[in-house]
């Protein structure tokens, strides 16, 4: 494992909540991973609360009913997803489930399946009370063609509900950069973390802003990294320079995990530290 952090390095958590947020899972080969090595990662770096997303989690396109069990069973708490969240028709009944532990996008319409929130209790431990996490999905509208809301007016309807929770994370599911760095300077001090996904790619601008929020503007990518953003390589070669569509079959080799490991004060809800957590698996 390798990564970054702004203000400690190491393991040691004291009295903060450590959140680690796992970016987009991309088909069978970031299923493999992820199910097989974050038991080791959550013990090995005292992660207490993991969010995942997962959009991509089936075959690189949506989250089927199998996907979601599979992921949650593998020690994941909560499950957002993006652009693709109704691909597959199978998860429509747990996004709906009263306490559904998968949150889609907040800012679609009223009318589609299931919520862009959920909130988690986690049980206390000898040195800490029980914790509640609230956790919250947005879509970006830059380069992106979805029938959706405004992600600010949205967000400023969705806070209220999470209101007398003090451990709050939102994944801002978006291709621009300048739309999730405004985001984040919008809710600093209002949650305890804005991290990205959607680009596969993770950005090396992990921060505290001024007022105690986490931020960055992507986590990255769990699947096969002998790819292109975990596709196979010759057919979106193929696409790009004939300028025709090929089939992108999603890769499998050299998996991996990236994401992003979070402390909060569970007291104020302000983050105190930020990381970035890289681990390639050499098996």
């Amino acid at each position: 494992m390798t990564g970054q952090t702004s203000s400690d390095k190491g393991t040691s958590k004291g009295d903060v909540f450590r959140i680690l947020m796992i970016g987009d899972v991309v088909g069978r080969a970031g299923r493999r991973v992820l199910t097989r090595r974050l038991g080791e990662i959550r013990e090995a770096r005292g992660v207490d609360f993991v969010v995942v997303n997962a959009e991509n989690a089936y075959n690189g396109s949506g989250l089927s009913l199998e996907n979601y069990n599979e992921i949650i069973g593998a020690g994941v708490d909560v499950i957002t997803l993006g652009d693709h969240a109704f691909r597959q028709k199978s998860i429509f009944p747990i996004l709906n489930a009263p306490q559904s532990r998968v949150v889609r996008p907040a800012n679609y319409p009223a009318s589609a399946p299931g919520r862009g929130w959920t909130i988690v209790d986690c049980l206390g431990t000898a040195t800490r009370p029980p914790i509640r996490v609230a956790v919250m999905s947005m879509l970006g509208r830059v380069f992106i063609n979805q029938p959706i809301d405004n992600p600010m007016t949205a967000i400023d309807r969705l806070l209220p509900n999470v209101a007398d929770v003090k451990v709050c994370l939102l994944d801002f599911h978006t291709e621009a950069t300048s739309e999730i760095q405004a985001m984040g300077r919008y809710l600093d001090g209002r949650v305890s973390a804005v991290l990205g996904t959607h680009t596969h790619v993770a950005t090396a601008d992990e921060k505290i802003l001024p007022k105690g929020t986490a931020f960055q503007c992507d986590v990255g990518m769990t699947g096969a990294f002998e790819s292109v953003i975990g596709r196979k390589i010759e057919p979106v070669l193929e696409s790009f320079r004939c300028n025709r569509f090929s089939s992108l079959e999603v890769a499998t080799n050299e998996l991996g995990i990236d994401g992003t490991i979070v402390d909060v004060d569970p007291l104020t809800g302000r983050a105190v530290a930020i990381e970035r957590l890289s681990y390639r698996d050499e098996e």
